[in-house]
């Protein structure tokens, strides 16, 4: 008996391996490593991704369903534009192995992340239901039964409340998801999930100890997004963010700025013709390595645009000062975002009024590590443990 759980029994109910499904967003994919990273499978996973068809009118069919834009603009040769280590995500494939290796390898983990991620994330749990659990990230909004759990901030559920259900027109709100409240298979969390763990920001620390730590104090790290969707804004933010540091640059050592791939270039221009000669401020210009998680790690307060759900998340949970401008260009459920970690205390409105000399403290965000105590628990209810 002793054999046989140190051997089969033992290892059919232990995962040792993860596969992530991804969508090339590193905002989805992100979320999915972040989650890896806390169940301690990190190195243990295989990175898969579902592609559409990419350039000329396809930047316009994004919002067609996968199998329908694929029917419509095949796809042809490289216009995947899959790396040679990132392998094309395929249900049949994958629910296949996990069942041909279930007893030498234990189950298998499936993390995914993002709207095109769910017919294949769906279909595997579908196909090898005893051999797998499956983990969805974001609201897949409908049939959440699909899933083993799905892991989604609490903002996802503002059209059910009160002030949700007041915006919408009666005769459209059967339409809008979710139509009902989480079930027992669903975790919330405040914000996004992430990789900026305390192993991953010690590393940080370490690798940019030489450019960052000689800097003078404090130091202060600007994240500036791009206009989305549900939180609209134009060039007048830059002009206002431009005003508002060069008021509190008296108290800051030194200012480092980063834009996002989605910074539109008229707003960047605003704060490099401003910024580009002050010896006080550096501004990332894109070319070389990313000194994101070296911010994350080295700063001493963050500005950031409300658009970014996740550089948000990343700096709240470090339990620095954030900063934040534009949360009243925010509307619908990223308003209740803005509203929520207001009322927690993580951040603040940035006014341009500020003394970077005097800090102050919150109890940071948790959200990833919260949330793989989350699946270790479902796991373990099934009787299988990491």
């Amino acid at each position: 008996m002793a054999e046989m759980f140190q051997g089969g029994v033992h290892r059919a109910s232990t995962i040792r391996r993860a596969v992530v499904i991804g969508n090339g967003f590193a905002g989805a994919e992100n979320q999915s490593i972040g989650l890896v990273r806390a169940l301690d499978l990190w190195g243990r996973q295989s990175l898969y991704r579902v592609t559409r068809p990419r350039g000329g009118i396809n930047e316009w069919l994004h919002w067609l369903p996968l199998s329908l834009h694929r029917k419509v603009m095949p796809l042809h040769g490289s216009s995947s534009g899959l790396s040679s280590d990132v392998l094309e995500a395929d249900a049949k494939q994958i629910a296949e192995m996990a069942r041909q290796t279930f007893d030498t390898d234990g189950p298998l983990l499936v993390v995914a992340s993002g709207r095109d991620t769910i017919p294949v994330s769906s279909a595997i749990k579908h196909l090898a239901p005893e051999n797998v659990f499956v983990v969805q990230i974001q609201h897949p909004r409908s049939h959440l039964n699909r899933f083993d759990l799905v892991i989604t901030p609490l903002h996802d559920y503002y059209p059910l409340t009160p002030e949700g259900q007041g915006q919408i027109p009666w005769f459209l709100r059967r339409w809008i998801t979710p139509r009902e409240p989480p079930g027992s298979n669903v975790v919330l969390t405040v914000g996004a999930l992430h990789q900026a763990d305390f192993t991953a920001l010690r590393n940080a620390a370490s690798a940019w100890h030489a450019e960052l730590a000689p800097l003078p104090r404090p130091l202060l790290v600007v994240n500036i997004g791009g206009p989305a969707r549900n939180c609209s804004y134009g060039i007048d933010l830059g002009k206002r963010l431009a005003a508002m540091l060069q008021n509190v640059l008296w108290s800051c050592g030194c200012v480092r700025i980063s834009f996002s791939r989605r910074t539109p270039e008229k707003l960047s221009r605003i704060l490099m013709k401003e910024f580009s000669t002050n010896p006080k401020v550096y501004i990332w210009d894109g070319e070389g390595c990313n000194p994101h998680m070296g911010h994350l790690a080295c700063a001493d307060a963050f500005v950031i645009t409300a658009d970014s759900v996740s550089m948000l998340s990343e700096a709240c949970s470090t339990g620095k000062p954030v900063y934040v401008i534009g949360a009243e260009h925010c509307v619908w459920k990223f308003a209740d975002f803005q509203n929520s970690l207001q009322e927690r205390g993580v951040v603040r409105p940035f006014t341009g009024k500020e003394d970077m000399f005097k800090s102050w403290s919150y109890k940071p965000l948790n959200d990833t590590a919260e949330a793989a105590s989350r699946v270790k628990m479902a796991l373990a209810e099934r009787g299988w443990s990491i």
